[in-house]
């Protein structure tokens, strides 16, 4: 089978297993509805990695019109898929999660409905239909249908315990917010149709080429449109507000695939609409996008970075980490060149196998002990000594560790950008890695003073159990766990090593390198789907380690676990600082606050590009 047949049935697959488990779900056992779960998810993957093996070059763009609807003189109403190795590669990393997210999942849950036992791996395939047909697409309002698709099954996720009322409201949330930016790029999309009368990205691309001279405001609202959108899925500031309050609620397999890949495709979609679309003389400036990419990357680190340092709640510590490594990716993709675009691939790659450990760290001890409060905790995760050393070994890569991938994107990134922002890269790399590790320290090694039945123990009057994490409900059949099965340790193991092998394959480096060529050459991809021409893009020296990434990578490592160091010998009072006030009250958990946030940021994305 080619690799352009290939492409279709890396999102009709999971979407099949999805209908034949709501259709079939209702007469087979639980053992066997999770039995298929896991093996069409990773047929998937399978499939995503043959196509990606089988792409004759990094530099190759293999493409299917579905029903055969080519385009006739460079216009054209047909879908296309499009399987270059970064969009083959993040489907491949999609499905390869998934796959993880299913097995740590195995009879995880508490029993489910009666005749509802394929409804979550059913939800779970459908989610990695929606995310593996945004990566592939190459039709900009199919791609925001698949998108949609992802965002319509997360929210479902999210809310999946929804016998318990925090839960419905995280998903609540996580809906309003991300409507909010769906309505906004699918308005973008119709302005951009609207000038051009194209829906495919190579099209509409082509037909801003065709008139040179910058854009005018009509297409620059289309594209702070579109962006807004798509940065709502990434959770950057001001468009992140969702995505604490949804991880904090949303079980833990959900949580690994939220954190580890959806966000990143937000990123991905920015980077896919800007470089096929806007890249042109007819597009956006690159000093614009620069500008708009640079100032959003920094807002979102830092305050990512300030809130994760702030959390006892190790789910929205996590989630906030999330957010502080969306703006150093959005840093790395304002450079608008190849080799910025290199290092944050790579940082994505791995950053997902150790975000997702991560979280699979805290499930456990969710399940085994109710609780995600890091106080409560306090000592107790010394009963698990291997996920203590998971989560561990996880902070680490987080904040930059040689050989860690997390290291290597972050190293091959700072380069790209080079001056005051390695400075920073360091330093929210410190601050979050730091902060995974002084919970580690407390809760593993029952380092720091001992939370006693004073105020030091007792939660703000203002807190309750979604924001300190205590009095949490496991998720595992039976309640408690009595000890971690083989399945929930096998799968941090296996994706914190694959994070480890991303620094380590230099095969793995040089592909990505190549792939970023392909990816930022807007002529020739527009040359590949509108005429069928290959060309090749010029080269540029592949992401490799140095010798200032190295030691700048030993630097924040040390900061962090300086850091946590110093962290854990302060007692954990019962108020917050005042200075951290202003910040908490941005982070209100009201709907409305939310609401006026996202009009403030689509605002700000103008003044920005304009």
């Amino acid at each position: 089978m080619s690799v352009d047949r290939t492409l279709p049935l890396i999102v009709a697959a999971p979407l099949f297993g999805a209908a034949l488990l709501v259709g079939a779900g209702r007469r087979l056992p639980r053992s066997a509805a999770e039995v298929l779960g896991c093996l069409f998810a990773a047929g998937t993957a399978a499939l995503a990695l043959y196509a990606s093996a089988g792409t004759p070059s990094s530099t190759a763009r293999p493409l299917e019109w579905l029903g055969g609807w080519r385009p006739h003189g460079g216009a054209g109403v047909g879908i296309v898929l499009v399987g270059d190795r970064i969009g083959l590669g993040l489907a491949t990393l999609v499905s390869l999660l998934v796959v993880a997210a299913l097995a740590y999942a195995w009879r995880y849950f508490d029993e489910p409905p009666r005749r509802h036992a394929g409804s979550f791996p059913a939800l779970v395939l459908l989610f990695q239909a929606g995310m593996c047909g945004f990566a592939l697409a190459g039709d900009l309002f199919n791609a925001f249908v698949f998108f949609e698709l992802m965002g319509v099954v997360a929210y479902a996720l999210t809310g999946y315990r929804v016998e318990e009322a925090r839960a419905v409201q995280g998903a609540l949330v996580f809906g309003v917010v991300n409507s909010l930016g769906a309505y906004t790029t699918l308005l973008g999309i119709g302005l951009l149709y609207a000038r051009t009368g194209e829906l495919g990205l190579a099209q509409i691309g082509s037909a801003l080429d065709a008139h040179p001279g910058g854009p005018d405001a009509l297409v620059v609202a289309a594209f702070v449109l579109v962006a807004a959108g798509l940065l709502v899925k990434a959770a950057a500031v001001p468009f992140h507000f969702w995505l604490a309050d949804a991880h904090a609620v949303a079980p833990t397999p959900v949580c690994m695939l939220m954190s580890g890949v959806m966000v990143e495709l937000g990123v991905y979609g920015i980077a896919r609409v800007y470089w096929t679309v806007f890249a042109g003389p007819g597009g956006i400036p690159a000093p614009d996008a620069h500008r708009a990419l640079l100032a959003l990357g920094v807002l979102t680190a830092v305050l990512g970075a300030v809130m994760c340092g702030l959390q006892r709640h190790l789910k929205r510590l996590l989630a906030y980490s999330t957010v502080a490594h969306t703006g150093l990716f959005l840093i790395g993709l304002a450079v608008l060149t190849p080799e910025g675009l290199g290092g944050v691939a790579l940082y994505v790659l791995a950053h997902a196998g150790v975000k997702a450990a991560l979280f699979a760290c805290v499930g456990i001890l969710l399940d085994r002990f109710g609780s995600v409060d890091e106080p409560e905790l306090h000592g107790k995760g010394r009963q698990l000594p291997w996920v203590g050393v998971l989560f561990g070994t996880g902070g680490l890569a987080l904040a930059g560790l040689p050989p860690f991938g997390t290291a290597l994107g972050k190293a091959v990134t700072e380069e790209a950008v080079g001056g005051w922002a390695t400075a920073l890269f360091v330093v929210v790399s410190a601050v979050t890695g730091g902060a995974v590790l002084r919970a580690g320290a407390r809760v593993f090694l029952g380092l720091g003073p001992v939370p006693g039945s004073g105020a030091a123990a007792s939660p703000p009057a203002a807190a309750d159990a979604e924001t300190t994490g205590k009095a949490e409900e496991p998720e595992t059949r039976g309640g408690r766990l009595s000890r971690a099965p083989v399945s929930m340790l096998a799968v941090p193991t296996a994706l914190l090593a694959g994070s480890l092998a991303v620094g380590l394959v230099p095969g793995l480096r040089t592909g990505i390198g190549r792939a970023a060529d392909a990816f930022t050459d807007h002529a020739g991809y527009l040359a590949a789907v509108l005429h069928g021409r290959a060309t090749e893009p010029a080269a540029t020296p592949p992401p490799h380690w140095t010798t200032a990434g190295v030691l700048w990578g030993l630097v924040a490592t040390a900061l962090a676990v300086g850091g946590a160091l110093l962290a854990v010998r302060r007692p954990l009072g019962a108020e917050p600082a005042r200075w951290t006030t202003p910040l908490r009250r941005l982070h209100s958990g009201h709907m409305g606050d939310y609401v006026a946030w996202f009009l403030a940021g689509v605002t700000l994305l103008g003044v920005l590009v304009v």
